[in-house]
């Protein structure tokens, strides 16, 4: 959901699609985070273990508690169409941040939560012995920090940014041409540049034609 916005061959589509898909992603995880606080509650209760009581728990059901916060706002604010464009502008950098802390949020609650697993579930042989299950276990942390990593890393990066909406409509209409693929490569690493240097090349010809034409209207006389 945080990177639909950053992939180039997205940036063809419509900023309303991506903005249904971007919506629609992270209300099938929050749906999927709230079945997974259900089933761990009922499974502390069935076997009487104590609720809310280790790191791991207080970060996590924070991170689900604001994650439903940042839906919400979303939906209300950039989804539907009532919010007045001051309005988004001013929310759009504290909605980035904020997402973008709750995803690291969630890996850094997931790294806690499999390492609390592992201490509580290796008896014999031992977390501390490193069997086969702590391996295992160990290298999915690091595989989730990797996948922490290269997200956050394209949310940060400027060129990977959806270009404006004059940009990415230029990019649809070039993509229906043998010549979009050269022009789209162009116009993702350049913006309000190539657009004036378009309009002073147009500008140019005009006034080429012009002065063609005064010369052979001359020339006829």
């Amino acid at each position: 959901a945080i990177i639909v916005y950053r992939l180039p061959w997205t940036w063809k589509c419509s900023k309303l699609l991506m903005k249904f898909i971007h919506a629609g992603l992270n209300t099938i995880a929050m749906i999927l985070a709230i079945v997974s606080m259900v089933a761990v509650f009922e499974f502390h209760n069935a076997k009487n273990i104590p609720n809310m009581y280790s790191l791991h728990s207080w970060i996590g059901l924070t991170a689900v508690i604001f994650y439903s916060l940042q839906l919400l706002l979303g939906f209300a604010v950039f989804l539907l169409p009532f919010a007045p464009v001051h309005l988004r502008v001013a929310l759009m950098p504290i909605h980035v941040y904020s997402g973008l802390t709750i995803f690291a949020t969630v890996i850094a609650t997931a790294l806690m939560g499999i390492t609390e697993k592992l201490i509580f579930s290796l008896k014999n042989p031992a977390y501390s012995a490193s069997p086969p299950e702590a391996t295992l276990v160990n290298c999915l942390g690091l595989l989730l920090v990797i996948f922490g990593s290269l997200i956050l890393w394209m949310a940060s990066r400027p060129h990977w940014k959806r270009p404006p909406a004059e940009n990415a409509k230029i990019l649809r209409l070039n993509a229906a041409t043998p010549e979009g693929t050269q022009v789209e490569s162009t116009m993702t690493n350049s913006s309000n540049a190539d657009k004036s240097d378009l309009r002073l090349n147009t500008e140019a010809a005009r006034k080429q034609n012009i002065n063609f034409d005064e010369a052979g209207q001359r020339s006829t006389m």
